[in-house]
């Protein structure tokens, strides 16, 4: 089986990458790559309205599809562009890394390379190449990605009992197209999978064309609060900790720049009295100054009660 290879390989000393891989999809679609329009209708010629740029996660199979008319008795391979490396000739694959295979039903103008497994460094420019003379091809760019979930919400969530908890989870970087119609996002809280038998008022929205998942659950209350995660089948995992509350938000819901706000009134008060009123004792001033402020914080809790008993000695 090597020698064909090896006469074929001869025969494509005019590959006009030079074996170098560029990291510009567009440069290698600005090639034409095509027969002139007016031998399309007797010689071997590619459907150029075929996709040539593909997006497989990493561990999902990676598929690029090329279509040839009129094809005859020519054959039909698949070279890697950086290293001009002949992965396959017609049905048969000529590459030690059995993860590549070419896939082709008889009667059909369609030639496919298979990546099984895809990883990182499959990325890159490939060429679909015909035995004409002189030879044609259609370059394909190939990207790899790691495929991650992301909830919307961000790594926490604080929720009022009684209101509802409402999750979105987006799965970045997933296949194109979808991988498979087994294709699902899964829900879990803690170690198991939402059991929407257990209590009613869970739904879940999921849509397949923009790998997003929905997770709503109605009238919250403290035993919803937990570790959610939303597990795509072809993407790493996110979760969230959801708390549900009872009552008034804890300090931990404040934000820094309100926390923060007191302490800048504070100077700034002190110094606008004293200089305003001018004042012979400025000691007691400034006490009477920060009791009022202190108190003010304490009511407002914007400082810890380790604080307020701080303060009170």
């Amino acid at each position: 089986m090597w020698l064909p290879a090896l006469l074929y390989l001869l025969g494509q000393l005019d590959l006009s990458a030079g074996g170098s891989d560029t990291t510009d999809p567009d440069a290698i679609f600005a090639v034409n790559n095509g027969t002139a329009a007016t031998d399309t209708m007797i010689q071997p010629h590619f459907d150029n309205s075929t996709k040539r740029e593909y997006t497989a996660a990493v561990g999902q199979p990676a598929y690029l599809h090329c279509r040839v008319k009129n094809l005859g008795d020519r054959s039909v391979s698949w070279i890697r562009k950086r290293d001009l490396h002949i992965l396959t000739v017609g049905v048969h694959t000529y590459s030690s890394d059995a993860r590549f295979a070419a896939l082709h039903t008889d009667g059909s103008d369609e030639w496919t390379l298979r990546v099984a497994h895809a990883q990182p460094r499959d990325s890159g420019a490939y060429e679909c190449q015909v035995s004409t003379e002189p030879k044609i091809s259609l370059s394909f760019w190939l990207t790899v990605v790691v495929s991650k979930a992301e909830i919307l919400s961000g790594p926490e969530l604080f929720v009022r009992a009684g209101s509802d908890i409402n999750l979105t989870c987006v799965a970045r970087h997933a296949p194109d197209p979808p991988s498979s119609v087994n294709s699902f996002i899964y829900w879990y809280r803690g170690a198991n999978v939402v059991n929407y038998a257990q209590r009613g008022g869970i739904s879940v929205e999921t849509e397949q064309r923009t790998r997003t998942s929905r997770l709503l659950i109605a009238r919250a209350s403290p035993r919803d609060s937990g570790n959610y995660t939303c597990a795509p089948s072809s993407s790493d995992s996110a979760s969230v900790v959801v708390h549900v509350l009872n009552g008034e938000r804890p300090a931990a819901m404040q934000s820094d720049a309100y926390q923060t706000k007191p302490t800048n009134t504070l100077i700034f008060l002190i110094i606008l009295i004293l200089r305003i009123q001018k004042l012979d004792n400025i000691m007691d001033t400034f006490v009477l100054v920060y009791t009022s402020i202190v108190n003010f914080q304490i009511k407002h809790r914007f400082i810890s009660d380790n604080s307020v008993r701080l303060i009170s000695r």
